[in-house]
């Protein structure tokens, strides 16, 4: 099993700046991506970014400019550098980490950005 512990969520006015970070942990093996997803109230859960362990990036248009994704391959983890922040960025943030044939979801960190 594969543990992913995040952190770095909370409250922050519009134009400010959150770090996300996810640390995995148990079984790691050979981790093809790891990425950021979030979910509003009322909507589906989608993309933010993605990285792969080469350091290939993804983004969805709506952050592009704004959010930054990394990776530490030593440590396992990955971050998310978020500026700028809008009103509509705000919603529960997951990790998603993906090893060979299986995904791993994350518990999930609140972002709330008041206008």
């Amino acid at each position: 099993q594969v543990q992913l512990v995040e952190s770095g969520g909370g409250l922050v006015q519009a134009g400010g700046s959150l770090r996300l970070s996810c640390a995995a942990s148990g079984s790691i093996a050979s981790i093809n991506s790891m990425g950021w997803y979030r979910q509003a109230p009322g909507k589906q859960r989608e993309l933010v970014a993605t990285v792969t362990t080469s350091g290939s990036t993804n983004y969805a248009d709506s952050v592009k400019g704004r959010f930054t994704i990394s990776r530490d391959n030593a440590k396992n983890t990955v971050y998310l550098q978020m500026n700028s922040l809008k009103p509509e960025d705000t919603a529960v943030y997951y990790c998603k980490l993906d090893q060979r044939l299986q995904t791993y979801w994350g518990q999930g960190t609140q972002v709330t950005v008041s206008s």
